[in-house]
């Protein structure tokens, strides 16, 4: 059976992986050959992941809050969410 390439694996299957290639590579049981080969596909899980992370972000609302930490609701008492930009939201209460 082959192998998935890291952009087939989940993110939760490609971050196990991260995980193991680290503990063989920490073993100091491998040749150096062997460490490139897994340095080399760590390498190319960690992008993988960062993709993943990156598209999930984009995909992330977060509850809007208003000056006293208290949630903003609309007029049917459901909180009010804004696109998750990466960075703080900028405030845009009027008062």
């Amino acid at each position: 059976m082959k192998e998935k390439t890291p952009d087939l694996l989940s993110f939760e299957e490609a971050y196990s992986r991260l995980e193991q290639i680290l503990e063989s590579m920490n073993s100091g049981k491998l040749s150096l050959e062997q460490s490139l080969k897994l340095y080399e596909e760590a390498d190319l899980l960690i992008s993988s992941c960062n993709s993943k992370l990156q598209e999930a972000e984009q995909k992330i609302e977060i509850l809007v809050k208003n000056r006293n930490g208290d949630l903003s609701l609309d007029e049917n008492g459901k909180p009010l969410t804004e696109v998750f930009s990466g960075s703080q939201p900028s405030s845009t209460y009027k008062e």
